[in-house]
Formats: structure tokens, C-alpha cells, sequence
């Protein structure tokens, strides 16, 4: 069969049906069209489907992000467009299978039997020989016998010879045919490829779209609790196709589904409530979930009937025609329990009580916020690994420190081998100004033991999602708590302490018989530490607070560069022992017994000096620490009514058989034409035999089946 890429001829009608009927029947539209969805199949993959927008916002730029919305390639498998291409891909592979049916029928009914016996010998696979003592007849009826005994359709032509032809007038046809399934294959892959759109269609976003503008239906853009949503933006329970989403938190139950649009979501009231028992989940040593699993009640809404059920990734259960599948899990409404950990002079500790999802408002002085308790996670898992240093360090960067250590000459060695390592549990929250500008926060509720023989706190904070958290490390005391931390930072900004502190070094380290060399010491000390704090600038258009930073930029603008190698070194070591003396004098307010001058000692001062120079660069006057938590558990199903499942099931099967026969079946025609020849001498008559075969695929398998043939259907041959 000859391969055309022209479409449906109509001979009737108007000439602009003609060219759209041709158009739409033709193999280069239909190629077009495949092109067409493989190129959105691909965008559909690469491209993240279903995220909100803000989210293509932060990772593409504000233009993309609105040509992406333009083009609904977010959501392009249930995009207008995409299912219009479906719908004419169905048309179009329809009106080629309507095109070629009919000469697919007659090739299978014929074998070509009125085929010229001169053309014969144009073939390719041919073979001529004389069969002795066999008059045509016979060998016709032999030949036909043996071809139809292995399988072949065979058909017998008697034709009359041309006057003058020696012997009998009688000459005989055997035609042949083989391997008609190759031509059921074409129909078969056509045909499902038809079923697979249709079958897409209809489990497609069509059915649903068509309710909201045929059937009063609307997307619900608002928000609010799902009982207070309008009938006219729900979906019946008998919808013949729909999927969506629906989270159902521990001890609870839900029996409406959300289904999103581009514009909004739809709601789709189940025929049943799931209830979710008990939610399971176990993780890998990484930290990722190995296993979840939902242990559910069904409750029919129509005749009350409960269904228990477990459902498990790859395990969907099913009720009434609705599969249910574990697509994820998520918090429940957690119930947490917060400590206000001041940041900055003006704010005063607090605790706060909340639960995952909500908000409260809360005051720092005259600013007033909004804290967001956005994520619980109870486990972390994180690597630390052993730098060549021989210690270990956290993964995580901290970088909220962004000069200074440069400036400084301080250097930080990359880990090089892998440690998991559960941290515990984490909040998640935001702070939001006036402005509606939010921050996102991520603080860990216990310290960490880095390596180093100090455990430290992890505060993380981050401008946008598209960014990596920024860690602060703050010790953790003697008590194992921050409070430590924030009794010397509050003691640093005490100008009373600080000078007590001042005296008290130089008392510890100031020659008597010098005074004069102890004055100069007690200036360089009081300035360092009044820098430090942040109470004096090193310039007018110093930038930075205090802290480390503001050692750096006095020493830039007053030190030569030569010197300041040597000039801060000393000044380090001298702010050392002054911020020890300010630490002490901290704990004597506390009641708390004086720290010793040893390692361990040294160990957290060194890491609370950081933490406080550090400090300066956090964008929040309190940072909120969890204490306490009740951990509720939320399973996300996804539900859908997919009729369409089996039509497409049925369409794979048929594409499988269609590429099976086009691929491995060959379609074989033979021809043997049988005429008298010459008596021999001695014998009763002969029979001239001219045998010839065409295969749609040339292949060494043809070649050997034609040498076969022509072994056993003519035993005795010249070539």
C-alpha cells in the first residue's frame, strides 16, 4: 500500500470545506499536531505544573511569569489549547482511518490474481523452472495445496492461451497472499491513537470545564471555610469525571475535593467522607520519607456503610467508581508553644501559643506585626561532615556575617566527607510589617553539636522563597538555653557594665608602676568595646552597628595598611578579655557563678562573640523560639472518577498489537504462473513454471523464505 501524505479528496461542496476536510485528514497535519504535543509534553515536564504564581515570579522574573500565565503553560495538560489540539488530532487521525479503510479492505480481500504473467519477470525474487511429467492443472492444484497447508490465502486462475501455443491452450495462475495482519497494524496503531485522545479528553479538565459553561457552574476565587463556599461553585457527586486534591487532617474527615483552576478552584462534593484513622510515616537515614501510608474509615454518605481501607503510595483504594491515592502529607494544625528571644535593644521576651496555618498579631514598641506559623517539622536530617581540619563543622553556611571575615584574614575549611545527623525539631513562621513585607524564619528548637565541643542554636532566615536560608549561631550556656546570649548582649549595651568591665581588666592585667601605659590601655579597650557595641561609629558613614564590622572599618579608617595586620591582632586579643569580663560581670547579675578562664570557657565565648556581631546583621528584633509542640499529622489524597482509565488501558493494548505488526509482520504476495511446455523426449508432457515474490520490507528473512519456496513448490528448476 502506497503511502500518501494528502488528505481526504471531497469532490462536493463549498471549496473552503474541501481544503479543511483535506487539511484535516492529511498526514503532514496529523504530523504537525504530534509535534505540536510533544513539544507541550516536554515544556509540561520541565516546567512545574500547578505551582502558584508567585512561585514562577521568584524564579523567572515578573515578564516570563505572565507570559507563562498568558499561555497557561503551568497547567498546559489541562490548557485550552492543548485539549484543542487533542480534539483535532482525534478529527484528524478519524478522517485518515475513514480515508484508508477502504483500500486497506479491498488489499485484504484480493491477491492479486489478474496480475500479468509477462510481469512477472520484473520481479526482483523470481524463479523460472520445468516440471517434468506434470501437465499445469496438477501442478496448480499442488502448488495451491502446499501454500494454503502453510498459512497462505491462495487463489487458482485458469486462462486460455493464445492460438498456436504447443500442447494444451490451458495455462494456470496461482496467486498468494501472506502477512495481512501488517495492514490490521496500521489500523490497529490509528485506531488507538484515537482512543488515547479520547481517552485524555474525558479524563481531562473538558468535562469539568464544560459544566462551568454550560451548567450555572463558576470557579470560587474567595476564601473562608469550604461549608460556606455556593452551590454554584461545587460539583455534583454524580460528575462523570473529575480530580482533585483533599487533605484530611488526624481524627478528622472530609468529603469535598478541591479541584484547581486557572483562575480559582472548583469543589467536588465525594458520595463518601474519608476519615483518616492513622497516618504512618517512616524515612530513610537522609531524612526523606521512605514509607507513608493513611489508615482510613470510607463512610458511604447515602446509606451510612463504613469501609475500612489502607492507602499507600502505589496502593490507591477504591469506592464507588473513585480511586483514592496517597499523594503526600502535611501538617494537621499543629499546636505550638513559642518563646520571644529578643534580638535587639527595644524588644522584651515574650511566649506566644498557636497552631500551623494561623496568625496573631504581636507589638515590638511601636511596630506592630503579624507572625505567621507557617511549617512544623519535627525530624531534620542534615549532613555534617569532617573538614581537613580534623573537626567537624555544620553544612550550613552561615552568612549573615558578610564582611568581616574577609577583612579579618578568618577562613572556613570545606567538608569533605558526608554525616546525616537528625538535628530535631524546626519551626517555620513569618513576620509581617505594616507594608504587607514578610520575612521567612526557620529556627531549631534544640542545639547542635557541630563538632566542635559547642553546641549552638540555628536561626534561619531567608528575603524569598527562590533564596537558601541564612543561618545565625548562637551558644547555647552552661543550662543549655540561649539566655546566656542575651544577658551579654544586654550587658554590652549597658554603659555602667561596660566601664566596670573596662576596670576590671585593666585591674587584672595593668602594671601598677606604669599609670601611664594603663591609660592608654583603658582608652584603647573602652573604644574597642564601645564600637563593639555599637554605641560609637567609626566614621559618619560607617554602615555598620557594631560588632565585628565596626572593628574592621575603624581600623580601615585609622590604621595604616601596613600595620593593621599586627594592629589587629592585638586589638582582638584585648576585646577578647574585656568581652570575658562583660560576659561574668552578665552572669554575676544572673546570680550565676563566674566562668573559669579555660578552653570550654573560651570555646563559647569566642562563638557568643560571633553570634552577638552576627547579630547585628539579623533583619528582626526577636527571633521565636519553639518550647513546646503537639505534633497533628495531615494526609493529602488524590481523588479521581477517570472513566476514561479503561478507554485509554484499551487503546494501549491496541497500539502495542498495531506496532507488533507493522514492525515484525511482513507482508508477503507470490505468484506462480504454469503453462505447457515442450514434450521431452520419452515423456508425456511439461509444464513451464515462472514463480515470483514482492515483500513490503526487502530483508535477509525474504530471501531465505523465497529459496525455501522455491525448493518445495518447484523441486526440479534451471535457472
Amino acid at each position: 500500500m502506497s503511502v500518501s501524505t494528502h488528505g481526504l479528496r471531497v469532490h462536493r461542496g463549498p471549496h473552503a470545506w474541501r481544503v479543511a476536510v483535506e487539511l484535516l485528514s492529511s498526514m503532514r497535519f496529523a504530523i504537525a499536531l504530534l509535534t505540536v504535543i510533544c513539544i507541550a509534553s516536554i515544556i509540561g515536564t520541565v516546567l512545574k505544573q500547578g505551582e502558584p504564581t508567585a512561585n514562577y515570579v521568584n524564579q523567572f522574573g515578573p515578564f516570563w511569569s505572565q507570559v507563562f500565565r498568558a499561555a497557561q503553560l503551568g497547567s498546559v495538560y489541562s490548557a485550552w489549547w492543548f485539549l484543542l489540539i487533542l480534539l483535532f488530532l482525534v478529527v484528524s487521525t478519524v478522517l485518515c482511518i475513514v480515508r484508508n479503510v477502504p483500500h486497506i479492505v479491498r488489499e485484504l480481500r484480493t491477491v492479486k490474481e489478474d496480475i500479468r504473467a509477462g510481469s512477472l519477470r520484473a520481479f526482483g525474487q523470481r524463479a523460472e523452472a520445468v516440471l517434468e511429467s506434470e501437465a499445469p492443472e496438477a501442478a496448480a492444484q499442488r502448488i495451491g495445496k502446499l501454500l494454503a497447508g502453510g498459512g497462505w490465502k491462495v487463489k487458482l486462475q485458469r486462462r486460455e492461451l493464445p492460438e498456436g501455443t504447443e500442447g494444451c491452450a490451458v495455462g494456470w495462475m496461482v496467486a498468494a497472499r501472506a502477512g495481512g495482519a501488517h495492514k490490521l497494524g496500521y489500523l490497529a496503531a490509528h485506531s488507538a491513537i484515537v482512543l488515547v485522545c479520547l481517552g485524555g479528553l474525558l479524563d481531562g479538565d473538558l468535562v469539568v470545564r464544560a459544566q462551568t459553561w454550560f451548567n450555572g457552574k463558576s470557579v470560587y476565587q474567595g476564601g473562608g471555610l469550604i461549608a460556606d463556599v455556593p452551590p454554584q461553585h461545587r460539583l455534583s457527586p454524580a460528575n462523570p469525571t473529575f480530580r482533585g486534591n483533599i487533605l484530611v487532617p488526624e481524627g478528622q474527615s472530609s468529603s469535598v475535593a478541591i479541584l484547581n483552576q486557572s483562575d480559582g478552584v472548583l469543589l467536588q462534593d465525594l458520595p463518601f467522607a474519608i476519615e483518616l484513622k492513622k497516618f504512618i510515616v517512616d524515612y530513610y537515614s537522609t531524612g526523606m520519607p521512605k514509607l507513608f501510608a493513611s489508615e482510613v474509615v470510607l463512610h458511604d454518605r447515602a446509606t451510612g456503610e463504613q469501609v475500612p481501607a489502607r492507602i499507600e503510595v502505589n496502593h490507591p483504594a477504591s469506592y464507588k467508581g473513585v480511586e483514592i491515592y496517597q499523594s503526600s502529607f502535611d501538617d494537621g494544625g499543629s499546636s505550638v508553644k513559642l518563646k520571644a528571644v529578643p534580638m535587639g535593644a527595644a524588644a522584651k521576651p515574650f511566649e506566644i501559643e498557636g497552631t500551623i496555618g494561623s496568625s496573631a498579631r504581636i507589638t515590638n514598641g511601636s511596630d506592630a506585626l503579624t507572625l505567621e506559623f507557617t511549617a512544623l517539622r519535627v525530624i531534620n536530617v542534615e549532613n555534617f561532615g569532617s573538614p581537613q581540619g580534623g573537626s567537624a563543622v555544620d553544612v550550613r553556611k552561615v552568612d549573615l556575617r558578610q564582611q568581616l571575615e574577609s577583612r579579618l584574614g578568618a577562613a572556613h575549611k570545606s567538608s569533605q566527607e558526608k554525616e546525616l545527623r537528625n538535628i530535631g525539631p524546626s519551626i517555620g513562621y513569618k513576620l509581617r510589617d505594616a507594608a504587607g513585607q514578610a520575612r521567612e524564619f526557620q529556627n531549631y528548637m534544640v542545639p547542635v553539636d557541630t563538632g566542635d565541643g559547642q553546641p549552638v542554636f540555628l536561626l534561619g532566615v531567608r528575603e524569598q522563597p527562590s533564596e537558601p536560608f541564612r543561618y545565625l549561631r548562637v551558644p547555647a550556656d552552661d543550662q543549655g538555653s540561649m539566655d546566656g546570649f542575651v544577658r551579654m548582649r544586654a550587658a554590652l549595651a549597658d554603659d555602667a557594665l561596660r566601664r566596670k568591665a573596662v576596670d576590671q581588666y585593666i585591674a587584672r592585667v595593668a602594671d601598677s608602676k606604669r599609670p601611664e601605659l594603663a591609660e592608654q590601655l583603658r582608652a584603647s579597650a573602652t573604644r574597642a568595646l564601645a564600637l563593639f557595641a555599637g554605641s560609637e561609629r567609626a566614621r559618619q558613614d560607617a554602615t555598620s552597628r557594631g560588632g565585628w564590622q565596626a572593628i574592621a572599618e575603624f581600623m580601615e579608617t585609622n590604621v595604616p595598611e601596613g600595620e593593621r595586620e599586627r594592629a589587629g591582632s592585638v586589638l582582638v586579643r584585648i576585646l577578647n578579655d574585656v568581652l570575658f569580663e562583660v560576659l561574668n560581670l552578665s552572669r554575676a547579675q544572673a546570680g550565676l557563678a563566674p566562668l573559669p578562664a579555660d578552653e570550654k570557657s573560651q570555646a563559647y565565648l569566642t562563638q557568643a562573640v560571633l553570634a552577638i556581631s552576627d547579630a547585628y546583621f539579623y533583619p528582626a528584633p526577636l527571633a521565636m523560639m519553639l518550647t513546646d509542640f503537639n505534633q497533628v499529622q495531615a494526609s493529602v489524597f488524590q481523588v479521581a472518577r477517570a472513566p476514561g482509565k479503561n478507554i485509554v488501558y484499551l487503546g494501549c493494548l491496541l497500539l502495542i498489537i498495531g506496532i507488533f505488526a507493522m514492525l515484525y509482520v511482513r507482508e508477503r504476495r507470490l505468484w506462480v504462473w504454469l503453462a505447457p511446455a515442450a514434450a521431452q523426449p520419452g515423456g508425456t508432457g511439461a509444464t513451464s513454471a515462472t514463480m515470483a515474490m514482492s515483500t513490503n520490507r526487502k530483508t535477509l528473512d525474504a530471501d531465505r523464505e523465497f529459496e525455501q519456496l522455491r525448493g518445495k513448490l518447484l523441486p526440479t528448476h534451471k535457472e
